[in-house]
C-alpha cells in the first residue's frame, strides 16, 4: 500500500513512522505547498497548489493516481474540511481517506461551535463568548472571571493567543487577536463571520493533559492514551509523561475520552487538550480531528497509530492497544522511565 501525507510541513516523525509501519510494502508520498523537511524524508513528494485553491483537489487526485495511494492521511486542520467535502472523489478512485466527516471536522476547527457540543454531551469545557460586551456582562455577573484567554474562533497552536488580566487588556488583546487573524491564513476560515472571529474564555487553572482518543475508521472507540504535559513549545507538547492504568488521572480521562468518541464519531486519532484542577474535574480547551504534536509520546509508549491506519485500511480491525509508561522529551527520544 502506498500512502500520501498531505500539508506534512515539518512532521517529519510522521514520515518516519509511516514508513516503518510500512517496513518496505509500500511507498510514503509526502505534499506541501512549498518545500519542508517532511518532503526530504519521503519516498516520494509533491508540491501542491494552495488548499483553497480550485486545483488542489485536481492535483491531489492525480497524485494518487501517479503513486497507486491507497491511504490518504492529511495532517493540517484547514486540509480537513476540503478534503472531507471530496471523499467519493478518492474513494471512487480506491483511496481511503483519513478524515472525518464533515460534521465533526466543523464542530473542531470552529472553536466556538465545539464547545457548544461539549456542553451538549455533559462535557466540561471553559465558559465561552465571542464579543468583548457578553464577555464583559458575564464578568460581572461572574460566570466567567478573569484571567480570561482570547483567541481565534477558528484557530490552531498557538498563533493569535493572548491572555487579559483586566477590561482595559481584554479589548487590545481582543483588537491584537483580530489583526493577527487579519495577517495569517487564519483569514480565509474566518472569513464566513468576520465580525466573529475571536473568542473570549475563561482562563482553566491547573495540570494540562493530551489525550490520543482513538476510533477505528468507521467511527467506533477504541482507546485512550493520556499524557500530562511537563514542557510545551510553539503550542506543541515537548516534553510529556504517557499515564498507565496505575495512575489516578488515567480512570477519568480515558473516561473522558469515551465520551469524547460516542459525541463526535470521528475517524481515527482526535488530539484532544485538557486542563484538570484540583477539584479532579477535566475541561476540555481544545481539540483536534488529526494525529497532533504530542502523538510521538503515545507512539514511543509503545502505539503504533500509523501501522492502525494501515491495517484499517486494508478492512482489517486491530483489537491490541498495550501502552507503557514513560516520561520523555519528543526531539531527544530521551526515556526517562517505563
Amino acid at each position: 500500500m502506498n500512502i500520501l501525507l498531505t500539508s506534512s510541513g515539518r512532521r517529519t516523525y510522521l514520515v518516519d513512522f509511516f514508513k516503518q509501519a510500512l517496513n518496505g510494502e509500500g511507498l510514503v508520498v509526502a505534499a506541501n505547498s512549498n518545500m519542508s523537511p517532511a518532503l526530504l524524508r519521503a519516498d516520494r513528494y509533491e508540491i501542491t497548489p494552495l488548499i483553497y485553491s480550485e486545483d488542489y483537489i485536481p492535483f491531489l487526485l492525480d497524485v494518487c493516481r501517479k503513486y497507486e495511494i491507497g491511504l490518504l492521511v492529511p495532517l493540517f486542520d484547514i486540509d480537513l474540511p476540503v478534503l472531507a467535502r471530496h471523499r467519493k472523489e478518492f474513494t471512487d478512485i480506491g483511496v481511503v481517506l483519513a478524515v472525518s466527516d464533515e460534521d465533526c471536522i466543523a464542530a473542531c476547527n470552529d472553536k466556538f461551535a465545539m464547545f457548544h457540543k461539549l456542553w451538549k454531551a455533559g462535557i466540561r469545557c471553559p465558559e465561552t463568548t465571542l464579543s468583548v460586551d457578553d464577555a464583559l456582562l458575564k464578568i460581572d455577573t461572574f460566570i466567567m472571571q478573569y484571567p480570561v484567554i482570547v483567541k481565534p474562533r477558528f484557530g490552531m497552536g498557538s498563533l493569535g493567543l493572548f491572555n487579559a488580566e483586566d477590561k482595559a487588556e481584554l479589548k487590545v488583546m481582543y483588537k491584537k487577536c483580530e489583526r493577527a487573524i487579519a495577517k495569517t491564513y487564519l483569514k480565509y476560515e474566518a472569513a464566513s463571520c468576520p465580525e466573529e472571529a475571536v473568542i473570549i474564555q475563561t482562563m482553566q487553572e491547573g495540570d494540562e493533559y493530551g489525550l490520543d482518543v482513538i476510533n477505528d475508521f468507521n467511527g467506533r472507540y477504541q482507546t485512550t492514551i493520556v499524557r500530562k504535559k511537563a514542557a510545551m513549545r510553539a503550542g506543541e507538547t515537548d516534553e510529556a509523561v504517557v499515564l498507565t492504568r496505575d495512575d489516578d488521572e488515567y480512570q477519568i480521562l480515558t473516561k473522558l475520552g469515551e465520551q469524547i468518541s460516542a459525541a463526535f464519531g470521528h475517524r481515527g486519532n482526535m488530539d484532544v487538550d485538557v486542563i484538570m484542577g484540583e477539584n479532579r474535574l477535566p475541561y476540555v480547551i481544545d481539540m483536534n480531528a488529526r494525529f497532533g504534536g504530542g502523538y510521538p509520546f503515545s507512539h514511543m509508549a509503545g502505539i503504533n497509530l500509523p501501522k492502525a491506519y494501515i491495517e484499517w485500511a486494508k478492512g482489517n480491525t486491530v483489537n491490541e492497544w498495550k501502552v507503557k509508561k514513560i516520561h520523555a522529551f519528543k526531539d531527544m527520544d530521551i526515556r526517562i522511565y517505563e
